[in-house]
């Protein structure tokens, strides 16, 4: 009799093991299965977004198209009239007014077409460094107007197998961004640090920061603070970074302005060793640049 209640104890023992080893493993599913759902709520609600760009994107560049079309005839028109009102101060200045109302159509054109583009990047090698002179040099007379230093801190082996135009026009975007944030002067830096996912390139301006409810939705397409402003230009610089495999991120610094983040992942990054002598950092001056006095982009974020 001993023997069996001890055997019948053991019986019932394992029987409150497994059946909390099955309470915690239901337990598990549980919450799994909710983590899951959520995961895929998060999914759902992305990808209806996506389609919904998607079809936006090409309304807009049907759009963007047909208004190009039509700009063309308009601004020759333009022209000539310009020419028979060359001794009429009055009409001229109307005239004016009326060629920037068309300058600001034209590059919200420019603006729809760049982000409903969806070409594949064209992959090339290429000086991370080089591309950031050239980009500093072409802004020179819009930096000296606005008083405005542009700091590059980005090691001279920094390479990236990207496209080479793409890349230009998201920091371009990011940088003139920084610009239109400090009309009173400050100071623009541009640096790069190697991480263990890849590359990031970091743009920070000396503004006033960003609004805390601004944040949430900088990189959303069509939104903007900016009087007569598209909402492309932070959108387009997302929309690079995605078909780069990479990212792009805003906050405030913690001495004040914005920082925008380009993170490319590692596949885009190529380590090339400076030459014998060479700085491995680009110069950081403020005021000399090489190719000073080149024409100002047309480009700008809105």
């Amino acid at each position: 009799m001993a023997g069996d209640r001890a055997g019948l104890q053991a019986v019932l023992a394992a029987w409150h093991t497994a059946t909390l080893r099955l309470e915690k493993t239901h337990q598990a599913l549980r919450e799994e299965v909710g983590h899951l759902t959520r995961e895929l709520e998060v999914k759902n609600r992305e990808l209806a977004r996506k389609n919904r760009l998607a079809d936006l994107g090409q309304m807009a560049s049907h759009v963007a198209h047909e208004v190009r079309n039509n700009l063309v005839p308009v601004t020759l028109y333009l022209s000539l009239l310009r020419r028979r009102l060359s001794g009429d101060a009055a009409g001229l200045e109307t005239l004016d007014k009326i060629a920037a109302g068309f300058h600001a159509l034209d590059v919200m054109v420019n603006d729809l077409l760049s982000f409903t583009s969806d070409r594949d990047p064209q992959i090339q090698t290429f000086p991370l460094g080089k591309l950031l002179e050239d980009i500093r040099a072409s802004l020179w007379p819009q930096l000296e107007a606005q008083r405005i230093g542009m700091v590059l801190e980005v090691a001279a082996e920094h390479c990236l197998r990207a496209d080479r135009e793409m890349i230009r026009r998201a920091v371009l975007n990011l940088v003139l961004n920084g610009l239109d944030a400090m009309p009173e002067g400050g100071t623009l830096t541009l640096a790069s640090a190697a991480e263990p996912e890849g590359l990031a390139l970091e743009v920070a301006d000396s503004g006033p920061g960003l609004p805390d409810d601004v944040l949430p939705r900088i990189f959303e397409p069509f939104f903007t603070t900016k009087q007569g402003g598209t909402g492309l230009g932070l959108a387009i610089v997302s929309r690079i970074a995605e078909a780069h495999g990479g990212s792009v991120t805003a906050r405030n610094a913690p001495g004040g302005g914005a920082a925008f983040t380009l993170r490319l992942p590692a596949g885009t990054v190529q380590t090339q060793v400076p030459s014998p002598g060479t700085d491995r950092r680009l110069g950081t001056d403020r005021r000399s640049v090489a190719g000073a006095g080149q024409g100002v982009s047309e480009e700008s974020v809105r």
